[in-house]
């Protein structure tokens, strides 16, 4: 199995230039390609997309941090049926780690960010979640400014 090294994103390092009042964050499989105006390109995943470099992926970090928990993503095992409680639960796991979302959060501040994922399911996965999680604290965070 090959070591993939790739940096996580800092809150620190993408809120150097500053927050975008226009956050576009989009969901992307790690099977398709990359492209520009994918922004700033994160895998979302804990487990690295099988067959996939990271040339192909075209990531600036792998937010680990971000994934659901190896025991609920094997719970989960994609299956829609689980999808309602799944999602209950895995936004518990990252209301409970805020560290987690701080730099997806301040990368989105900025522009466009794509969580990058491998499920086959592209309506029953984590980055499905995980976007909704991070527009709706965006929205709460522009309506206290």
């Amino acid at each position: 199995m090959a070591h993939h090294r790739v940096p996580s994103l800092t809150a620190r390092q993408e809120s150097v230039r500053g927050p975008s009042t226009m956050a576009t964050i989009r969901i992307k499989r790690a099977y398709e390609t990359a492209e520009p105006e994918d922004g700033i390109r994160v895998l979302v995943d804990r487990v690295w997309p099988r067959g996939r470099t990271k040339e192909d992926l075209a990531i600036r970090a792998w937010q680990r941090d971000a994934a659901p928990s190896t025991e609920l993503r094997r719970w989960f095992g994609h299956r829609a049926e689980r999808w309602e409680e799944f999602r209950d639960r895995y936004r518990q796991e990252l209301a409970a780690k805020p560290e987690a979302l701080a730099p997806l959060l301040a990368a989105a501040k900025q522009g466009k960010l794509t969580l990058v994922y491998g499920a086959k399911d592209t309506e029953h996965n984590q980055a499905v979640v995980l976007r909704d999680m991070l527009q709706e604290r965006l929205a709460t965070d522009s309506r206290r400014k």
